[in-house]
Formats: C-alpha cells, structure tokens, sequence
C-alpha cells in the first residue's frame, strides 16, 4: 500500500499528522501536509486520518 495527500486540495489543517505522526508532517513552509512514510505505517491510524480528514484529501493506493 501507498499513501499520498493531494497537496491542492489539502487545507493544513494537521489533522493526519495528529492522528499518525508516523506517516504524515505538516510542512510549515507551505502550510501542506506530506507523506513521509509513503509505505505506510499503522493501518488502522491511517484509516483514521483518512476518515477524519475535512478535506479528504488523504489517499491509499495497493
């Protein structure tokens, strides 16, 4: 599995990296999120940063 947020769509809210520091940081230079676990980490916390994000911007590939 690979994650990836859509950066033109993502609003800096910080929402993912709250709920899984391991995959996702908030970029304070762009005010954007990034993935830096692309390969993933806990599945069941990137679900939940995928659910609780208002932009849904956050995405899953296999």
């Amino acid at each position: 599995m690979t994650v990836y947020i859509d950066e033109d769509e993502c609003i800096g809210c910080g929402t993912c990296e709250e709920i899984c520091p391991e995959v996702f940081k908030l970029d304070l230079d762009i005010e954007k999120a990034a993935v830096i676990m692309p390969e993933g980490g806990p599945e069941e916390l990137i679900e939940e940063a995928i659910d609780s994000c208002p932009a849904s911007c956050i995405y899953e590939e296999e």
